[in-house]
């Protein structure tokens, strides 16, 4: 059952429709009666242009009118579809807004270099504020006494305020990494456009980068809450920590898939379990409740990168706004490859080289498309895809239409992960 007694319960009939549609449409189709169990590490101000002081309202006009059920065999696929993004547009807008005042620069080219990808049409899909704004409303639910004691009723709305200042955050630290990563990889293109780093070179691309890290760290400062600063300052070191990993593996940690995953967490998905943990404290919610946010959130980051890795190999430069096969190129090792190597040994050997040759890299792609790389890496997504509906399953029940709606939301982000293209 999910959230009430009523409902269907989703993972099962979603995913098993999205598993065989996305091997259906695997170019190289394999039988399916064969399961493979892997080991998984287990993680046991402010002036107003700072952001955070600034009240969102929250009461969009077409919330009160909007009836979901919750994805049911007797409902087509198109009939269940929910759309996470437009439960928070009018958010999105205004932090959309509010990141833009946030960033301003005495220095013109220090402004225009950190304000580069939130500016209008290349802000992307800004699927980690969307993921906590719904998370906010997902746990909007009675707190156990004596938490309740001496709530008074306008904390909802400073709570709300809050709760925004830690998307703002969490999208200035993510987008500072990425203008960091590109410097390190020397992408030449992001979110469709050329790179920080190639426009206005490295030295200005890192400053940037720095910049977005400081002002986040004043908002968080703002937030008066020394545990979801420890948390958020973790996940900058878990940033740095994944990066300095990924360049520094030895041969064998290249090919191990325990080490893959650990970097994964650490560079993709901390910043996302993490923040949706910050959510659930600054609601003063139970240690529980916080830790199957925390679940949500690194489920669904893994999940996210897993297709990410998958669509290098299968996706496009136009679909993808960046180069594809830009990982192997770069010698970094992936889910898929780590699987073909399971099934075609020799492989190993081809890896440990670097792949500095590019007949290594032909011959690497040559054993990926003969294996199950890709169609293991897309079942091992949708794994974790379902331990994060499971989690959202989990929390406390509630009645509340807003907070329901919210939490399918939050479960239909998972089959879009697992499901998208770009």
């Amino acid at each position: 059952m999910l959230f009430s007694r009523g409902f269907s319960r989703l993972p099962k009939a979603t995913f098993n429709r999205c598993s065989k549609w996305l091997l259906s449409h695997h170019r190289h189709p394999h039988p399916q009666d064969h399961h493979h169990r892997h080991r998984h590490f287990v993680l046991s101000p402010t002036h107003r242009v700072l952001g955070c002081r600034e009240t969102y309202s929250w009461g969009s006009p077409f919330l009160s009118g909007v009836r979901h059920q919750i994805h049911q065999e007797s409902s087509s696929l198109a009939e269940e579809q929910l759309d996470p993004f437009s439960l928070v547009a009018d958010e999105l807008s205004l932090l959309a807004d509010r990141l833009r005042s946030m960033v301003v620069a005495e220095v013109p080219k220090l402004a225009s270099a950190a304000e580069y990808f939130f500016k209008m049409g290349v802000e992307g899909k800004r699927f980690r504020p969307t993921v906590l704004l719904l998370m906010a409303t997902a746990l909007n639910v009675p707190l156990p006494r004596p938490a309740l004691a001496e709530v008074p009723e306008t904390l909802s709305t400073e709570l709300r305020t809050r709760q925004q200042c830690i998307a703002e955050i969490t999208e200035m630290i993510h987008v500072a990494s990425l203008l960091h990563d590109d410097v390190l990889d020397d992408a030449e293109t992001r979110r469709g456009i050329g790179s920080l780093n190639i426009m206005m070179g490295n030295k200005v691309a890192v400053l940037a980068g720095d910049f977005l890290l400081s002002r986040a760290c004043v908002a968080l400062a703002s937030l008066k809450n020394t545990e979801v600063v420890s948390l958020l300052a973790t996940v900058v070191e878990h940033l740095v920590t994944g990066e300095t990993m990924q360049m520094t593996s030895t041969s064998e940690q290249r090919v191990s898939m325990e080490y893959y995953l650990q970097k994964t967490y650490y560079k993709t998905a901390s910043l996302i379990s993490n923040s949706c943990k910050a959510i659930a404290l600054l609601a003063g919610q139970t240690a529980e409740v916080s830790m199957l946010a925390f679940e949500y959130g690194k489920n669904l980051g893994l999940a996210f990168q897993l297709i990410d890795d998958v669509l290098d190999f299968t996706g496009t430069s136009a679909s993808l706004g960046k180069g594809s096969l830009s990982d192997i190129r770069h010698g970094i090792i992936t889910a898929p490859i780590l699987f073909a190597i399971e099934e075609f040994p020799q492989l190993d050997a081809v890896v440990k080289r670097g792949l500095d040759n590019p007949a290594d890299i032909d011959l690497a792609l040559d054993y990926l498309g003969k294996s199950r790389g890709i169609q293991r890496t897309r079942e091992l997504a949708m794994k974790h895809a379902n331990l994060a509906a499971e989690a959202i399953d989990s929390l406390p029940e509630s009645g509340d239409e807003d907070v329901l709606r919210s939490r399918r939301a939050l479960i239909d982000l998972t089959h879009r992960v697992i499901t998208r293209t770009k």
